[in-house]
């Protein structure tokens, strides 16, 4: 409902944009109340109107801006290994995290020891508890804002080059109630689930077969969910949640002239009805037995080998997120450099670093693809700034950055990527990464594609990867004949796949996108497709291996 050009809500987010006008005072009055029904932040808001209308140490500056930030994290955990249950784990605690800046919106006490300070807060929601534990947070930030602002105020004195952008942005206040999170979970259940996917390999007909001499079978699950209350002194007030689940489970072995096989899977969503069923993951589980025993008869790879390379989606996901995300985010250069940002993207805005044919947008709004949750997505960021979809890369061009409220030169306001963990300050990060690419390939095409580039080069064998551990680390790498013929192999690394590959070496793309969610302080979600390399370095690791076992695990 849009009233007299100055008030927006939108109810799916509970969302209420503030400006001055006499309509939105009475409306922002009215959220106020409603969110004084919750007693955390009625804490939070009157301790925050105390902290601005008294807080000055006499002689120095007043602080212009203040943010308290409080979470209340429940975490369980349960662990297995061969088919038994190696405990379980609840942690519930609430953290407070206050930030206090002085100075301006042009400069201001940001960048060193002014950054915040850290408390735990009461797990109860008593008003006394809650206002002392931030009064004393607030009391700390304020005197380490007054001392990194007179450092700073110095050290601007020293560089040539000024600042190319304010030290934080104007943004409008926000009003946004979500409902709290909470954890219901049959622990019980868990833990048994966790203890029978651990010991597939003894009860799976397929994966008894294949055991050999598995060193681990191991399983765990995994929750978390999170509410976090926010307040500004700029009236922003925030209360959001998120929740998130993953179960996984890891087998490794020996080869027999020592190395390390390690393979692994992992379900992550934001219910537990959204995992894998048990029948999934006990098929997954006895898939990596049997891929465990396949990698301790395959050879290893050759010395090396420079050519065409397709990485599966699966794979291609791991080296997006390894080599693409962490450049996006605009993250404040040292004081007097004339960079625009940090990173390996930090000269390519307006630039190529993919091929034209590909797109990549980070939209947090996003919240489910092809079906699949996307644990990602969010609707306000950890700044209280609306979440905002980025066209990062268009035609292969990087043309916008993530941007949080400490902003860079060109881009002066935040698009709602500020998001921090647990104890940390917020930063710029992706939320829900999607690259595509135009006229995608199916899989048989990018196959015949592989097979062809081999063909052209006067190749006999090209490679496919169908996982990763990493940017660099194939974890299922096969040799591909020309007559189309896989023989895995092991014991490789990817020895140049890095950003200049992605800007110049990716000849083709999938057009089917998987989604691979990751559980985190910061959960994300990548979706990519599967990519081809006209041209690829892979060689042998060369790691040193371990002596084998004296003797044989038990039966």
């Amino acid at each position: 409902m849009r009233g007299n050009g100055s008030v927006l809500w939108t109810a799916g987010l509970g969302l209420l944009s503030l400006s001055l006008s006499a309509p939105c005072f009475a409306a922002a009055q009215q959220a106020r109340a409603e969110a004084e029904k919750d007693p955390v932040l009625k804490a939070m808001l009157e301790e925050m109107d105390r902290s601005m209308s008294q807080l000055q140490l006499k002689g120095f500056e007043k602080p212009f801006f203040i943010q308290y930030r409080i979470e209340d994290v429940d975490d369980y955990s349960t662990q297995a290994e061969f088919g038994a249950s190696e405990g379980a784990d609840r942690v519930h605690q609430r953290v407070a995290r206050v930030t206090v800046r002085v100075g301006d919106y042009k400069t201001d006490s940001s960048g060193g020891r002014g950054d915040g300070s850290l408390v735990i807060a009461a797990l109860d929601d008593d008003p006394i508890a809650i206002r002392s534990s931030l009064w004393d947070a607030t009391d700390r930030a304020y005197k380490s804002a007054l001392v990194a602002y007179a450092q700073k105020q110095a050290a601007l004195k020293e560089v040539q080059t000024p600042p190319q952008a304010d030290d934080f942005s104007h943004e409008k206040a926000i009003i946004s109630l979500a409902a709290p999170a909470s954890l219901k979970l049959d622990e019980a259940a868990w833990a048994e689930r966790v203890a029978q996917a651990s010991g597939i390999y003894r009860t799976d007909a397929e994966a008894k077969a294949a055991d050999g001499d598995v060193e681990y079978s191991t399983a765990d699950f995994h929750a978390r969910a999170t509410t976090t209350w926010l307040v500004t002194s700029e009236g922003t007030i925030v209360r959001k949640a998120e929740t998130e689940y993953r179960e996984s489970i890891a087998v490794g072995a020996q080869a027999a002239d020592g190395m390390r096989l390690d393979r692994s899977y992992a379900s992550t969503a934001n219910s537990p009805k959204d995992l894998d069923s048990p029948e999934t993951m006990a098929r997954r589980a006895a898939a990596l037995i049997v891929s465990v025993e396949d990698l301790r008869k395959a050879p290893l790879v050759g010395e090396e080998y420079h050519g065409p390379l397709l990485l599966s989606a699966d794979a291609a996901t791991e080296v997006v997120r390894s080599l693409l995300a962490g450049g996006v985010g605009a993250t404040r250069p040292p004081l007097g450099a004339e960079a625009r940002t940090n990173g390996p993207f930090a000269s390519s805005y307006q630039t190529r670093v993919l091929p034209e044919f590909m797109e990549v947008v980070d939209d947090p709004g996003l919240k489910s693809y092809d079906g699949v949750g996307l644990v990602g997505a969010y609707d306000v960021d950890d700044e209280g700034v609306p979440a905002q979809a980025v066209k990062l890369v268009a035609d292969g061009r990087l043309e916008n950055y993530l941007v949080s409220r400490e902003p860079v030169k060109d881009f002066p306001q935040s698009n709602g990527h500020g998001r921090a963990g647990v104890a940390g300050g917020a930063r710029p990060s992706m939320s829900v990464l999607k690259v595509s690419a135009a006229n995608g390939l199916s899989d048989e095409e990018l196959n015949r594609r592989l097979l062809a580039l081999g063909k052209d080069n006067g190749l006999q064998s090209v490679y496919y990867v169908e996982t990763m551990g990493g940017a660099r680390a194939p974890r299922l790498l096969y040799r591909v004949g020309l007559d189309g013929k896989r023989e895995l192999v092991r014991g490789a690394v990817l020895d140049d796949v890095d950003q200049r590959t992605l800007r110049t070496g990716v000849t083709a793309a999938g057009k089917d996108l998987l989604v691979t969610n990751y559980f985190g302080d910061v959960p994300t979600t990548v979706l990519a497709p599967a990519l081809l390399l006209d041209d690829a370095t892979v060689r042998r690791a060369n790691e040193k291996n371990e002596k084998l076992p004296f003797y044989p695990p038990p039966e």
